[in-house]
């Protein structure tokens, strides 16, 4: 049977991307943001998954103001970078899972949580700045390490979907992954956050301490988490905080009880925080 041996947070910054891509990434500024993920990327190397459930949301590529569902599914065979207006990212194409995609679709679905599934999905930073910085550069006629069923949840028009919601979610994956009759290594990804805000009054707002509670809760005490306010997301971490609810998806399709194996926290990165975590399930 399929296991989920264990859960990534991390930002999904867009500049760090491009930094990995334009081979900037020993200048000054990012030494520090980058020494942070050097025993991820080793970690990754050692405990390697088949597939990644990938957390992420789309920035206006894949979706426009026309049409936002709450919970997309990748169902594909693969995702082609987007072209986000400076052209695709020089990253390999996202291979899929078609197999465990629809498995997960049927099982999540008559577990009563409504999903689109996407049989053609172009994917944006949102999700292969995660997986850069957890594989490391890998040139883009190779393939990436590992399959994905990327998940696309909005964060973009309001209303968002609550924390619990997410939180719940990924429970219903988990099930549905616990069921999938293949010896697979599964991790899942929460990705987005931290705090930042992009315009306005408040545009560069960054509130470390807050950003840290909510890595410790996501150790000690998810089911708190879970309950965060879109108020308080948006009181204490901008507009734009609130794309940390889909760390709870994650989040709820671990165990209990988790092990920390590695937290990287640095200020800053474009006009945001890099926030990271790696949590290892219990037996």
């Amino acid at each position: 049977m399929a296991r989920l041996t264990a859960g990534v947070g991390c930002s999904h910054v867009p500049a760090i991307g491009i930094a990995m891509d334009q081979g900037i990434t020993e200048q000054p500024y990012w030494v520090p943001a980058f020494e942070g993920f050097e025993f991820s990327r080793k970690w990754m190397k050692d405990n390697k998954p088949d597939v990644i459930f990938l957390v992420y949301n789309d920035h206006c590529t894949a979706f426009d103001a026309s049409c936002i569902p709450t919970f997309a599914l990748g169902c594909a065979a693969e995702y082609h970078p987007a072209d986000e207006g400076w052209g695709p990212r020089p990253v390999p194409v996202v291979k899929g899972h078609q197999r465990l995609s629809s498995h997960i679709a049927q099982s999540v679905i008559l577990d009563e949580f409504d999903l689109t599934i996407m049989n053609e999905m172009e994917v944006d930073h949102g999700l292969t700045v995660p997986m850069s910085i957890m594989f490391g550069e890998i040139a883009q006629d190779d393939d990436w390490p590992c399959l994905v069923v990327p998940l696309c949840v909005n964060v973009v028009q309001y209303p968002p979907p609550t924390g619990n919601r997410c939180f719940q979610l990924g429970k219903a994956i988990r099930r549905a992954i616990d069921s999938y009759d293949e010896d697979l290594n599964v991790m899942i990804f929460g990705t987005g956050g931290m705090s930042h805000q992009l315009q306005a009054e408040r545009a560069g707002l960054i509130n470390a301490d807050w950003d840290k509670r909510f890595l410790d809760m996501m150790t000690e005490d998810p089911i708190a988490a879970s309950q965060i306010t879109h108020e308080e997301y948006l009181r204490e971490t901008g507009s734009e905080g609130i794309e940390m609810v889909m760390w709870h998806v994650m989040r709820g399709a671990l165990n209990d009880k988790v092990t920390e194996v590695h937290r990287h926290y640095h200020v800053p990165a474009s006009n945001t925080a890099v926030g990271h975590i790696i949590l290892e399930n219990h037996e």
